[in-house]
């Protein structure tokens, strides 16, 4: 997988298609990362990390700290080689369960959630990680296109693919 925009423009990332992840397609990463424009976000969760490719997109466009939360720990090490040949932004590892973590207090500007498809509870994912964001921040989930909107969410579908987008005001 390649990084589409800034410090790390065209850089890959290593992957693996023996482990359990489903990467967000260029096409899908490039129009969310436009939505977002212009970039500020210093502080990213990227949580059911997978590939990675969301949290090293925005460190590429300048986020200074990215924390990545997965549970398996061959993705893990993936993860941590991928860190080591994109220096520059502070990471963060957390090897666990996001229900787990996102009991943590922790505040960030920028937080993705692509969990596996209908394998968790949304509505509770989506109202734990609501209360992580500052002000101003956004939270970012993709799930199936025929997973029902919650919460007033902005929705944009891309082919099987739906990106629900809530902001804290």
């Amino acid at each position: 997988m390649t990084i589409l925009s800034g410090r790390f423009r065209s850089r890959k990332i290593n992957t693996n298609p023996n482990l359990p992840y489903r990467p967000t397609k260029a096409r899908v990463r490039k129009s969310l990362f436009d939505s977002l424009i212009p970039y500020q976000y210093e502080r990213v969760l990227d949580l059911f990390s997978g590939s990675d490719i969301l949290g090293f997109e925005a460190a590429s466009r300048g986020s200074n700290s990215i924390t990545f939360v997965e549970n398996n720990h061959r993705i893990m090490g993936l993860l941590k080689q991928n860190a080591h040949l994109l220096n520059g932004p502070e990471y963060t590892f957390v090897q666990n369960n996001v229900f787990d973590y996102i009991k943590t207090p922790s505040v960030f500007d920028l937080i993705f959630a692509d969990p596996p498809y209908k394998k968790y509870e949304l509505l509770t994912l989506i109202e734990k990680v609501s209360k992580l964001l500052d002000d101003g921040g956004k939270f970012i989930l993709e799930c199936t296109k025929d997973q029902d909107p919650v919460y007033g969410a902005k929705i944009v579908d891309y082919g099987k693919s739906r990106l629900l987008t809530w902001e804290k005001i």
